[in-house]
This record gives C-alpha cells, sequence and structure tokens, in this order.
C-alpha cells in the first residue's frame, strides 16, 4: 500500500512539473532562397532574409523583407539559403590559371562564379561567357538590379518587341564591369545617363531587335589593313555588333583588350554573349570620344546633354544637319525613356 501511495504521489509531481516546463521548440523550417534586393517578386513568393522566411502578398519591387508590408513573415527558418544552398568553401579565383568548366571560384568582390567553359583564368566579371554568377550560401550572385537606376519593369516597357538575346540580365552584369555608368552625380543625372544610353542602342538596333548589321554588303568595309594585327578572323567579321552595333576590326581589339576577351579572333562573341555585346556597348560609350571631342558618359555627367552623345557615336553622318531625321530619331526615343524612368530630358537636345 505505502509503494502505491508513493507511485501515485510521484506521478502528481511528474504532471506539475510538466504543466510549468517549456514546451519543446518546433524545428526551425529551411530556408527558401535568399531574397535578391533587386529581383521583382509576385505574390505568393516565398524567400528568406536574416534568417526568417517572407511569402510576398502582391508584387514587389525592392522592398526589404522585414521593413515593409508587402512581406508575410513565416517565421524563423534555418539554413540561409534554404535545402540543398551549395557550401562555399570554393578557392579563390587566380588570373591566368586554367579552370575546367564547371569549376567554381570566389572572385575577389566575394561572390562566386562557376565556369560555363575552360578558360585560361579570364576575369568572371568580364569574361561572362566563360563565367556565370554561382548562388552560393544563398548570394544572388552579381549584377544586382537595385543598383541600377533602371528596373526590369521599365526595361520592358522601353523594348517591348527587344530580341530576346538583349537580356536585362545581361545588361546588369555589363553595368557591374562599368561603376562610374549610370552612378555618377545625382539621381537626375544618372538617370539621364542610363536613359540616353538605351536610346542610342534603341536607334542602332530598331528597338534592340537586330544584333547584327543588317546591310551584308558593308562587311568586308571594316577591315583596315594597316593595322599590324589585321583582320585575322576574316575581311568580313568585323560589321557592326551589339547595342552600339561594335564595328572595325581596331574596335574589335581595342574593346577586346579592356575587356580581358580575345575580341579580335572572335568577333562573333559580341553577337552570341548578351554580357558581351553589352560591355562593347558601354565600353564604347565610357571611354570613346569617336567622331565627338568627349566621350557618351562625360557629355551626360558633365551637363553637356544628349546632343554631344549623338556626336560621339555617329556625329559625322548625323550632325550639323547632316540627317536630322536620324537625329530626331534618337531624341524622340531618349524623351521616351526619360518619361519612362520619370526625369526631365535636360536642355541641349541636338547636335
Amino acid at each position: 500500500m505505502k509503494r502505491l501511495i508513493g507511485l501515485a504521489l510521484a506521478a502528481v509531481v511528474a504532471g506539475a512539473l510538466a504543466l510549468f516546463a517549456p514546451a519543446p521548440q518546433a524545428e526551425a523550417a529551411a530556408c527558401a532562397a535568399a531574397w535578391n534586393a533587386g529581383q521583382q517578386y509576385t505574390g505568393g513568393a516565398q524567400v528568406s532574409h536574416n534568417g526568417r522566411n517572407y511569402a510576398a502578398k502582391w508584387w514587389t519591387q525592392n522592398e526589404t523583407p522585414g521593413s515593409n508590408q508587402v512581406w508575410a513573415d513565416q517565421g524563423a527558418c534555418d539554413g540561409g539559403g534554404g535545402p540543398g544552398t551549395p557550401t562555399c568553401n570554393h578557392p579563390n579565383w587566380v588570373a591566368g590559371q586554367f579552370y575546367a568548366a564547371g569549376s567554381i571560384v570566389r572572385y575577389t568582390d566575394g561572390k562566386y562564379y562557376r565556369a560555363k567553359h575552360e578558360n585560361p583564368g579570364y576575369d568572371p566579371v568580364i569574361s561572362t561567357w566563360y563565367w556565370e554568377p554561382y548562388a552560393c550560401g544563398g548570394d544572388p550572385g552579381p549584377g544586382n538590379p537595385g543598383a541600377f537606376v533602371v528596373s526590369e519593369a521599365q526595361f520592358n516597357q522601353m523594348f517591348p518587341s527587344r530580341n530576346p538575346f538583349y537580356t536585362y540580365q545581361g545588361l546588369l552584369n555589363a553595368v557591374a564591369a562599368f561603376p562610374g555608368f549610370a552612378k555618377t552625380g545625382t539621381e537626375e543625372v544618372r538617370k539621364q545617363e542610363a536613359a540616353a544610353f538605351l536610346a542610342n542602342a534603341n536607334h542602332e538596333t530598331g528597338g534592340l531587335v537586330h544584333i547584327v548589321e543588317q546591310n551584308t554588303a558593308n562587311y568586308p568595309h571594316y577591315c583596315d589593313r594597316s593595322q599590324p594585327y589585321g583582320c585575322p578572323a576574316g575581311q568580313a567579321a568585323y560589321y557592326g555588333r551589339g547595342p552600339i552595333q561594335l564595328s572595325w576590326n581596331f574596335n574589335y581589339k581595342a574593346a577586346g583588350d579592356a575587356l580581358g576577351i580575345d575580341l579580335l579572333n572572335n568577333p562573333y562573341l559580341v553577337q552570341n554573349d548578351p554580357a558581351v555585346a553589352w560591355k562593347t556597348a558601354l565600353w564604347y560609350w565610357n571611354t570613346q570620344n569617336g567622331p565627338g571631342t568627349m566621350t557618351p558618359h562625360n557629355a551626360m555627367v558633365n551637363g553637356h546633354g544628349f546632343g554631344q552623345t549623338i556626336r560621339s557615336i555617329n556625329g559625322s553622318l548625323e550632325c550639323d544637319g547632316k540627317n536630322p531625321a536620324q537625329v530626331q530619331s534618337r531624341v524622340s526615343a531618349y524623351q521616351r525613356f526619360t518619361g519612362i524612368v520619370g526625369v526631365a530630358p535636360g536642355g541641349n537636345l541636338y547636335c
């Protein structure tokens, strides 16, 4: 009898202790894919940020989870980058070292890249035909569109009939290689420069429709054999390509040298890799005076106006009354694009 009473009392005490004991903690859910500041999400999209999962209530554009009503907090999560997120123990990239296709490296910016094609140590940020961003530990990789003043929605509005070759991500990858482009001066100036660049690209490509020059009869004319390196890819290989229609062997040589890509021997990369195409256009925009007296970049950030970008790109054939219809085409596109990004076009629109 005493033993039964003792057992009963023990059971009562154990039950009382259970009432006050903390409830067992539920295991944290796995983290969804890491939130990308530049990506637009539709309602219902799942992301993780700062150790918590969130669900988009409706369409988003750069709103940070946890600080905006667009996102519904789904609770704490474990893992930072979601189930199956790759580990980040890859070696640092070394210039000049051979990399087989599939190699993953950590670049100097702290981001990771995977070799799409084997290469002798080309720069991952510049040679995007050989490398692609690699999401490691939830890192969305380079080219964050939140840093660019034209959103993907605005880009699509500017170019409703664009060729799928001209990708927004390719543009972002190119922008990352030119830190001064559309990031110099006030927000107004930055938006004006982006609109000016895209307006000229619009004119050169028929609304980002054409990748290569349409007049094939011109192709053999772009080989300047007075250059010591000649035209190793062939007499007719240096025709216009890309957003600003890069042409002539000496421009392919100079652009390739600047970008770390052998465009002299492989000019076809400009028509096969969207990021390379955009980078050649931005190389010209940021570094070349052309027939003008300043780079298009300097024209926009130093207050000289859109007209001087036309002069630097094709002024010898269009400016000073030579072809006013072509000039007007560029100006009209610029005025439309500045309207889309919400900024005044400024003065000095014509050349």
